[in-house]
């Protein structure tokens, strides 16, 4: 895992390139940069595969390509094998050299071959034209910004805001090439609109979840190949305790972490599980009242995320992945996803069966930005890389295949991952209902305080070179009556909400935060019969 940073062109300044590297000092542990006339390439390395000799930028064994790369690529050891059957010779163990080796073979079908998590730059050092790809989710990022001579690359937009111009985001699943005149020209290998289409339903419960329990095991094998410390960040619930669980069977050293109020659901439930699964657990534990204006505007810099209910959540992510930080814990592996495939929410059910497919698919292209935008800044904004099992690309692919009645069925969200794993999760964990993060941890009406000032602190650091904060889309789907299509269009046209609007969720949340102290003020003092308080 890095942080990369490129500036090609004869107007390539190292001043600049510097200072846009600088920003991304948190997503690594070593800088490491090239500098050569029109190309000036660095990364902010997290050293973990090969940490010694896995060194970018990395240049391909006849010098031709160099290459800056941010992720992993977890069948980096059957391509090795591949490759090596093909005269390839290899220098070390990383991936990195695998990615570029693939590369140098296979040329842009490379990108079919890859399983994994990851962001690349590959350029062509006579002539300085960039290759540019990024995974089909989008768990990695990859930004761009184009000046008067010179193409910069990074992998957040905190670093290109320095150049001030406007910033693109290379979209999940692209790969394309920017020419020598610095244009950008991209295109899909994968499309995220249309994933399962054309393959066959799984109408068959058994059928379903052997294939659920198969893609998802295989899915967090691959992504515990590791031999450092493997962080859990555990929240109780379902897809978090399955991940756990797997890491607790697999991995010699794995530690559990949760955030939360200590009274909150969360707590009890993570406390129990690594309890009873003789996990090692870390609670970062937090009351609302710790959670300060300050607090809210360092999470907006760290996360850069542009809508509302995704700025609330990483309020709360960053204490979590902090303390790993702190910790030492350099991986980590999540539950996220899977409320986006399986219909953790109760929009998918909402919408009718005919929209739900599209509802699916419009907020699993969406994640890039939202959901993994949070997870990926959060994590590494503490040199922490987050791995998200959930959202490995044959699972979405398979899940996409899943018609919605087996994803709620009895009353029950997610009713089919449940049943894929019910002689694995405890009871108390399998009926546990779906509780969005932010509020199952007790901290989601302290944050809402803030939200007026929300869009003011995106706008100070720049980040609306790339896009505004908006309004979140699941309340723009509810006003607009479940409408997918209008909500799409509403979200388009009035993209924030309106003073109006801030106004009543402001009296909302300031009644939740003062009742606590209300009741306090006013509930009567309890006596003994002397007339002395009783304690309490």
């Amino acid at each position: 895992m890095c942080g990369i940073v490129l500036s090609i062109g004869p107007e390539a300044d190292s001043v600049v390139f510097r200072r846009m590297l600088g920003a991304l000092a948190s997503r690594g542990e070593v800088t490491e940069t090239r500098y050569e006339t029109g190309l000036l390439a660095g990364t902010r390395r997290l050293r973990v595969v090969d940490r010694d000799r896995a060194v970018q930028p990395w240049l391909s064994a006849d010098e031709r390509w160099l290459l800056c790369y941010n992720g992993e690529v977890f069948n980096h050891h059957e391509l090795r094998a591949e490759l090596s059957g093909l005269g390839h010779r290899f220098r070390t163990a990383s991936d990195t050299e695998v990615v570029l080796a693939a590369f140098a073979q296979w040329g842009e079908q490379m990108v079919h071959r890859l399983r994994g998590e990851y962001a690349i730059a590959i350029v062509e050092r006579s002539t300085g034209r960039a290759y540019l790809v990024r995974d089909p989710l989008g768990v990695k990022p990859l930004y761009w910004s184009r000046m008067p001579g010179c193409l910069h690359i990074a992998s957040e937009v905190k670093a290109l805001v320095r150049a001030g111009a406007p910033v693109v985001e290379v979209p999940p699943g692209y790969h394309g090439w920017a020419d020598a005149d610095r244009q950008v020209h991209l295109r899909p290998y994968v499309d995220l609109l249309s994933l399962g289409a054309g393959q066959p339903v799984v109408t068959d419960p058994d059928e379903a979840a052997l294939l659920v329990r198969t893609t998802l095991t295989d899915s967090i094998r691959v992504r515990l190949d590791t031999d450092l410390t493997v962080g859990v960040v555990l929240s109780g619930g379902v897809d978090s305790s399955l991940v756990l669980l797997h890491a607790a069977q697999r991995h010699p050293d794995c530690v559990a972490i949760t955030v939360g109020v200590p009274e909150s659901p969360d707590v009890a439930y993570a406390r129990r599980l690594a309890r009873e699964l003789g996990v090692r657990h870390e609670v970062v534990e937090l009351r609302p009242r710790d959670i300060r204006l300050a607090d809210v505007r360092e999470a907006i810099r760290i996360s850069e995320l542009t809508e509302y209910g995704d700025i609330i959540n990483a309020v709360v992510s960053v204490p979590i992945f902090r303390r790993l930080g702190e910790l030492g814990i350099k991986v980590v592996l999540t539950g996220d996803g899977s409320d986006e495939l399986f219909g953790g929410y109760p929009m998918y059910h909402e919408v009718g069966p005919e929209s739900a497919r599209r509802l699916f698919l419009h907020k699993i292209r969406n994640l890039c930005r939202t959901e993994l935008q949070r997870v990926d800044r959060t994590s590494m904004g503490f040199g922490v890389e987050a791995r998200v099992p959930f959202l490995d690309l044959a699972l979405v692919e398979l899940a996409m295949r899943l018609p919605i009645e087996l994803k709620r069925r009895e009353g029950q969200e997610k009713w089919i991952v449940r049943r894929a794993f019910a002689d694995l999760l405890p009871d108390y964990i399998r009926r546990r209902p779906k509780n969005p993060m932010s509020y199952s941890s007790g901290l989601h009406e302290r944050t809402r305080l803030y939200k007026p000032l929300f869009a003011r602190l995106h706008r100070s650091f720049g980040y609306h070179l790339l896009e505004p904060v908006r309004r979140d889309f699941d309340s723009v789907l509810m006003s607009c009556d479940n409408d997918l299509d209008a909500a799409i269009a509403a979200g388009r046209a009035r993209r924030d909400y309106t003073v109006l609007e801030h106004a009543r969720d402001l009296v909302g949340a300031a009644r939740w935060n003062a009742a606590p102290m209300v009741r306090r003020l006013v509930s009567p003092r309890r006596h003994r019969g002397d007339g002395a308080p009783l304690p309490g």
